[in-house]
């Protein structure tokens, strides 16, 4: 019963967070794409309000162990906007989280991190359902200009990765999880603020509510969320997971913002659900 009470908690958790990074893509998505808001304002907008709504676990003053943790949450968060002044919600979560698959498994394999047969089989058809998503063959019809944001997303998906990574041994460090996030995210909001001076208009008060509303609860209290559960998964798993978010994003753009809903993300998706269904078994189970 115990174990089955803590895969249901970790199942919870995961679905929260991934929700949570859905909601980032289809908020950033409906403010920089109907131009309510630019990527300067919008990244240092979201990150001041995620450091502030933290405010209360900051037990502890930032420090320089918190720079690498901080410089991928700028990175992310700089590249996430840029890219999405173009790309579409869905599109551009499975570009993001296929490059966190790709950097966390590269990071795992290099520590000779193991994922059994039923891993292994799970990250194949997950990766075999974000290709088909993608559809890359089908590239020349859709021409280049979406070449530099999808290479932004990409970065950015990288940045995340590192930043999962780090995350991971946040619950050892001053202040666990919660405190953590909290001083990664003050720093990042510093670091982005030289954005700014690269936007052309200000903000609408759509934007900014857009803004605050990424920054709090679909970043700041999502990523706590997903710091809780992150730590008990293997790496292989922590990947797969993430490559749900694509499709709750794809969901939520058809739903919200009129995106269209193909074939090819209905069964995309079936296959990358599958994948992580095999990765969060046990090997020998």
């Amino acid at each position: 019963m115990t174990k089955m009470s803590g895969l249901g908690q970790k199942v919870l958790l995961a679905s929260l967070a991934i929700a949570a990074f859905a909601g980032n893509s289809l908020l950033a998505r409906a403010a920089l794409g109907d131009g309510a808001i630019e990527a300067g304002a919008y990244s240092a907008i979201r990150l001041a309000a995620g450091a502030i709504i933290l405010l209360p676990y900051l037990s502890v003053r930032p420090s320089r162990s918190d720079l690498p943790g901080a410089i991928a949450l700028a990175v992310y968060v700089a590249g996430f906007s840029l890219a999405y002044l173009q790309l579409e919600a869905g599109l551009g979560a499975m570009i993001l989280f296929g490059s966190v698959q790709a950097s966390i498994l590269l990071y795992g394999s290099v520590r000779g991190e193991k994922v059994g047969v039923l891993g292994g089989l799970g990250i194949a058809l997950a990766l075999a359902g974000l290709l088909w998503v993608l559809a890359p063959w089908e590239a020349a019809t859709r021409g280049t200009a979406s070449l530099l944001p999808s290479l932004l997303m990409a970065g950015a998906g990288i940045a995340w990765g590192a930043y999962t990574l780090i995350g991971r041994g946040s619950a050892d460090r001053p202040g666990g999880a919660s405190g953590s996030t909290a001083r990664y995210f003050l720093i990042a909001s510093l670091l982005v603020a030289p954005m700014l001076a690269f936007d052309s208009a200000f903000p609408s008060a759509q934007g900014v509510i857009l803004a605050v509303l990424s920054g709090t609860i679909t970043s700041a209290i999502g990523y706590v969320i997903w710091y809780r559960v992150a730590p008990d998964l293997g790496l292989a798993t922590v990947a797969c997971v993430q490559l749900a978010t694509p499709i709750a994003a794809a969901l939520g753009g058809t739903l919200f913002l009129a995106e269209a809903l193909t074939l090819q993300v209905v069964g995309g998706g079936a296959l990358i659900l599958t994948g992580i269904v095999l990765t969060l078994r046990k090997p020998g189970n």
